[in-house]
């Protein structure tokens, strides 16, 4: 007996001292770290890892979007459109609260089998109503560029947006909002993506010893219902300054191109579409917005507009005066609500009225502009209808049909037919269009369909 307590008083003594070992931790560089035991959730579909004690969150933010589309009714002398199916997105994101002050993220894109970089964001939040940050993300310019995809009432955003409204540069940016004012102000450079984007750069410094270039974007908001959680206004001004930039590749550095594709990426022709304009110095953007909710109603509309200045030795020195506009708006049928993220200055995920889901029904008409002085880069306008059918938090669906309608100088960097010659021939030459019977352009319909899941 006296043996078998010594051994059970000896395991007391060194049982406690064990375990305090086992404590210890080290990472894979044998320093040693301190240990943070976290819960495990599926919030609202998504996993996320957050630590009770710390303040330190970490989660998945995984989405894929699988489109289909048809296209009818274009005239005899068009080019063919194929008809097609794709993967639209496929996003795959690690999003970290590192603890109250540091946020990190990292996102990228793997849709058809290519991989390219989305957001890559270090941001400081230790300072309240101010984010501090820097990486590859969006600029704060337009709210439909800035409305993430997982959201928007149609399946893309609107041909002004595609042609004229900047998306992520690698910069820096500070935006405050508090009750009724959102102001935001950033410096970004060049394009980082892909291999393209990348290759671009390197060859420009390495080659010629160019400098990346650069932008300076600001945005103010006002929100005077800011206090209402039913509704929400929105009243917004955006301008940016910018330079040529090294993404581009050595034989386009230092010119100026817009463009934009009609309808879904499945249809790849872009009918308009200024080509290289050589010369080029620099250009300013400027867009105002209005936007607001109330109940299950939604709407938005949005001027942009683009001066694209050049140098004095260029051969066409003229300022070019690009622009266009959209207006939209969207209703959840069955009781549902809409949503406005105050911190982001966008809106966001509905609220759905029924175990069941909801329906939104959507209305746009948009139209660019890309025709000035000595430049034909062709005018679009379309009418699109569209049934959003929110499942559940993590499922959505969506049906668009839009009404293509393309000028007769769309032609695609003169590459796409306008309309026939004098012979009743096709021609890509707008100036041999023949005008008796006043058709030119292409006019096209289109029905497309998208299932998407996030999680």
């Amino acid at each position: 007996m006296r043996k078998i307590i010594l051994i059970v008083a000896t395991l007391l003594l060194v049982v406690p001292a064990a375990t305090a070992q086992q404590r210890v931790k080290y990472n894979q560089y044998g320093v040693q770290v301190k240990s943070d035991r976290l819960d495990v959730e599926a919030q609202d579909g998504i996993l996320v890892l957050e630590s009770p004690a710390s303040g330190y969150k970490l989660w998945f933010d995984i989405r894929a979007q699988a489109d289909g589309a048809v296209f009818f009714g274009a005239p005899d002398y068009a080019d063919k459109i194929g008809n097609g199916v794709q993967i639209r997105r496929a996003r795959f994101a690690v999003k970290g609260q590192i603890d109250e002050n540091w946020y990190g993220e990292f996102d990228m894109d793997l849709a058809n089998g290519l991989a390219e970089l989305k957001d890559a964001i270090v941001r400081y939040t230790g300072v309240p109503n101010l984010d501090l940050q820097v990486g590859n993300f969006k600029e704060n310019f337009s709210i439909q560029r800035n409305t993430t995809s997982r959201y928007l009432q149609f399946m893309e955003r609107p041909m002004v947006c595609s042609a004229l409204s900047p998306s992520r540069h690698l910069g820096f940016n500070a935006k405050y909002a508090k009750d009724w004012i959102w102001f935001s102000a950033g410096a970004f450079s060049q394009v980082i993506a892909g291999q393209e984007e990348w290759t671009n750069v390197a060859d420009n410094n390495k080659d010629f010893g160019r400098s990346s270039g650069y932008s300076l974007t600001t945005k103010l908001v006002f929100r005077p219902l800011y206090k209402l959680d039913n509704a929400s206004l929105h009243i917004g001004a955006a301008y940016s300054y910018r330079t040529t930039t090294t993404d581009l590749a050595t034989g386009e550095w230092g010119t100026y191109r817009a463009s934009a594709r009609n309808s879904t990426s499945i249809n790849r022709k872009k009918y308009i579409d200024t080509n290289n304009l050589p010369g080029f110095d620099h250009n300013n953007l400027w867009t105002v917005e209005l936007a607001g909710h109330w109940g299950g109603l939604r709407y938005e509309a949005a001027y942009i507009g683009d001066n694209v200045h050049f140098k004095p030795e260029a051969a066409d020195p003229e300022t070019k005066n690009f622009g266009g506009w959209y207006a939209q708006a969207g209703y959840l049928l069955f009781g549902g609500k809409q949503r406005y993220d105050s911190m982001g200055g966008k809106y966001t995920k509905v609220e759905r009225a029924h175990d069941w889901g909801d329906i939104e029904l959507c209305a746009r008409y948009e139209t660019c502009n890309l025709n000035f002085g000595n430049v034909y880069g062709g005018a679009a306008e379309a009418y699109t209808l569209g049934l959003n059918y929110w499942v559940n938090e993590n499922v959505k669906m969506q049906l668009n049909y839009q009404f293509n309608n393309n000028d007769r100088y769309a032609n695609g960097k003169g590459k796409l037919n306008v309309g026939k010659d004098s012979a009743g021939q096709p021609t890509k030459d707008y100036t041999k269009v023949a005008t008796p019977t006043g058709k030119a352009g292409v006019d096209y319909h289109m029905l497309a369909l998208r299932f998407e899941i996030d999680f």
